[in-house]
């Protein structure tokens, strides 16, 4: 497959002798364990324990670099600089502007290529975990067209703030952060961990990220998908007869048990679970609150 620029991807460089401390203790990341060739997600919480920012973010050098939607970049930086106080931290935005991400045989040649810093590219754990090979680099170094990319995602059930879910409006378990390295249980506080663990050990995550079909195209993003005129979710990224959305799974369970047609507006779909999630649908609430 091409190698596919993402226009609207800015990066940000954090760096310095405290630059890890400073990440671990802040984002829902482990960075402690973050790999040499690793990209993996991750979020900065409100108090409450919902998604403030949303980014990727892997070694690179003597630092980290965090990749986010170009909206997201300056209220981040903004928002690190609030916390940094003292600490040995330099925060500077990236002179290189938007991604590229390359998967198949094309990241496997960008990863062993040398270059700037950045160029060998670093593996999407969360590709990974669906069994895809993808490399994020910094810079412009393709030129595939950027649908190519949201139909890998959608096909993997991969959500993106904005096109997905709102910002301040969802839990990380919501885009399936539990799952795919960029929500830690182990490392210790940072903003909004309380929650989140509550979360994590009482298991009352109920929104969750599937993949949604139909025998036609989709409807919009935001069109509400409906289980006997009930709300269960909102459509996300759609292409064609494909899309995202995140869904109550134990409302949507409980309709696919009952069989009651499950429609986006009025076009019925079929919706299934990230088989990398391991999560399957509750047929009732009792199985739900299990």
């Amino acid at each position: 497959m091409p190698a596919v620029f993402l226009k609207d991807r800015s990066l940000l460089f954090v760096s310095g002798a405290e630059a890890q401390s400073f990440l671990q203790n802040l984002i829902t990341t482990d960075i402690a364990a973050l790999g040499a060739d690793e990209a993996r997600p991750g979020a900065l919480l409100t108090p409450q324990g919902k998604i403030l920012f949303d980014f990727m973010i892997w070694q690179d050098g003597d630092g980290y670099m965090i990749e986010t939607d170009a909206g997201q970049r300056d209220g981040l930086l903004k928002r690190l600089t609030m916390y940094k106080l003292r600490a040995a931290v330099t925060l500077a935005p990236s002179t290189e502007e938007g991604v590229t991400v390359s998967w198949g045989e094309d990241a496997e040649g960008a990863r062993g290529s040398q270059g700037a810093r950045g160029s060998q590219g670093a593996r999407d754990s969360r590709f990974a975990k669906a069994g895809v090979t993808l490399t994020r680099r910094a810079g412009r170094q393709g030129d595939g067209a950027e649908a190519l990319y949201d139909v890998l995602r959608i096909r993997h059930g991969i959500v993106t703030s904005g096109s997905d879910f709102a910002l301040q409006d969802a839990f990380p378990h919501d885009v399936l952060m539990d799952f795919n390295g960029g929500l830690s249980f182990r490392k210790g506080c940072y903003v909004g961990q309380e929650v989140v663990s509550r979360m994590q050990h009482r298991g009352t995550a109920r929104r969750r990220v599937v993949t949604v079909s139909a025998a036609t195209d989709l409807p919009g993003t935001g069109t509400e998908i409906t289980a006997a005129g009930k709300p269960v979710g909102t459509l996300g990224s759609v292409h064609g007869g494909n899309g995202l959305a995140i869904v109550r799974i134990d409302r949507a369970g409980a309709a696919m048990a009952a069989g009651t047609p499950l429609l986006a507006g009025d076009t019925p779909v079929s919706l299934v679970l990230p088989a990398w999630s391991g999560l399957v649908f509750p047929a009732s609430a009792d199985e739900a609150s299990a």
